[in-house]
């Protein structure tokens, strides 16, 4: 599928009554805040994870791990700079 392609996705879906629904971009935000919030109260900030990429900008890179540890509170992040 081409990026112009008509099909392609312009909005979020949500999952709800075993469907997706279309969703504006606020809804699908607190959605995934609301889920990393429960997972964290739930197991705690060590069972979040993050990988990012070491082809990837420099900011890209700092804002994840600034996220993770900031937000999330935990250190596992890994931006794969080995190779």
């Amino acid at each position: 599928m081409a990026i112009s392609t008509r099909e392609r996705l312009t909005y979020p879906l949500v999952r709800e009554n075993g469907g997706h629904r279309p969703a504006t971009w606020e809804e699908a935000l607190d959605r995934v805040a609301k889920g990393f919030q429960a997972q964290k109260a739930k197991h705690g900030p060590d069972a979040f994870g993050m990988f990012s990429c070491s082809k990837t900008t420099n900011e890209l890179n700092y804002v994840a791990q600034k996220f993770v540890r900031s937000v999330i509170g935990c250190n596992n992040i890994d931006s794969c700079n080995r190779t």
